[in-house]
């Protein structure tokens, strides 16, 4: 191609675990498929284990194919920055693309970003701006690593927003949550319940995830004992590893009676266990008391699954354009009630139509494009 770009991005990849390293990936294979030349380099140690609340940061799925996968990067070695900075240096990418979700990389990305040659473009491709659980040191981080960018990219207009009301006068571009091309093929619910050995003749509502305090699976469990759930015959399978103690959560479902009704599946899903639940599942809940955009959301548009999201601007927006689920009010009562309208069979067909219509609006290759256009406008 005439406009051939060489592009870094700094940030978890393989053989790191979880859905921004995933998107760390496809990014990469979709900036090579475009005719970019795209490397990456992902952590040595990300974070240290006595800070990481899950059972592993590795993945045992197999490295993604044809992709320059480089670990070089220790998150809290100053001297390993240093080194960092001269390798991309060495390499002279046109642009950096520094993953930003959590202030605790502010330094680690601030000492790199500060000894890259001037000429190298740098931006912050960011999905949390605000984290979910606030420091009183997050914004003097945050100032740090931002003074560093020449612009910023987000997955969501929320963040995009958020980014913009903190008084930036950068370049801001207000991306969106892409969908996955590479995912498995959905299969039939019938096949996908008796793989999973869940029953055939019930309606089941799924919570998708790492399971954090402020994803709110304490009020769609409470939501369960509430009419007109409460004698429904609705299941809730929670599937996903417990980023806190899942006591917390099993007593809960003691509390409210709700045994026989709740199957709780407590381990990391790689992509394969993704693609059974989401298929044998009626519909997703994010019942999240906070969130700026969400990668259970583009999984539940490729298995073309109805969700159910709270009423905040990061995930209700997708949801309201395209017709794809129904908005809640961050109340037990409230979504009980719109579980069971959700649950409709008519309810169902309107979802299915509106997957088919926006089926390609959410295409890594359009976000791919989309991002190289704004860093090539950067000055």
């Amino acid at each position: 191609m005439k406009d051939k770009k060489k592009v870094l991005l700094l940030g978890p990849a393989h053989p790191f675990r979880g859905g921004i390293a995933d998107t760390q990936n496809y990014l990469a294979q979709n900036l090579n498929a475009l005719g970019h030349e795209t490397y990456l380099y992902t952590f040595t140690t990300q974070y240290p284990k006595l800070l990481f609340p899950g059972k592993t940061q590795f993945s045992e799925e197999k490295a993604p194919d044809r992709l320059t996968i480089k670990r070089k990067i220790h998150s809290f070695n100053p001297l390993n920055w240093i080194e960092v900075a001269r390798s991309i240096n060495r390499l002279k990418p046109d642009y950096v693309i520094f993953r930003y979700w959590t202030p605790y990389l502010a330094p680690c990305w601030y000492g790199i970003a500060q000894k890259i040659n001037k000429t190298i473009k740098k931006i912050g491709l960011v999905d949390n701006w605000i984290p979910h659980e606030t420091k009183f040191w997050d914004k003097t981080l945050t100032r740090m690593f931002s003074g560093q960018m020449d612009g910023f990219a987000s997955l969501s207009a929320a963040v995009g927003d958020q980014i913009s009301s903190d008084k930036h006068h950068l370049p801001i571009w207000k991306g969106f949550h892409p969908i996955a091309d590479n995912l498995p093929t959905a299969i039939t619910q019938e096949k996908a319940r008796k793989l999973l050995s869940w029953p055939q003749d019930k309606k089941i509502v799924l919570f998708f995830g790492l399971i954090r305090k402020y994803k709110g699976l304490d009020l769609l469990i409470e939501a369960f004992s509430q009419s007109p759930l409460n004698d429904s015959g609705v299941i809730l399978a929670i599937v996903g590893e417990a980023y806190e103690p899942s006591e917390k959560y099993t007593q809960l479902i003691q509390k409210y009676k709700l045994s026989e009704r709740v199957i709780c599946d407590f381990n990391y899903a790689n992509t394969q266990k993704a693609n059974l639940v989401f298929c044998a599942s009626d519909v997703i809940a994010q019942t999240y008391v906070s969130a700026t955009q969400s990668g259970v959301t583009p999984l539940a548009y490729h298995y073309k699954t109805p969700l159910l999201v709270s009423d905040l601007p990061g995930l209700k927006t997708p949801i309201l354009e395209d017709h794809t689920g129904m908005v809640t009010k961050i109340d037990p009562k409230k979504i009980a009630e719109s579980i069971q309208i959700i649950l409709r069979d008519e309810m169902r067909s309107n979802f299915q139509e509106s997957f088919q219509k926006v089926e390609k609006k959410y295409s890594w290759k359009s976000f791919g494009q989309s991002l190289m256009d704004f860093m090539g406008n950067l000055q």
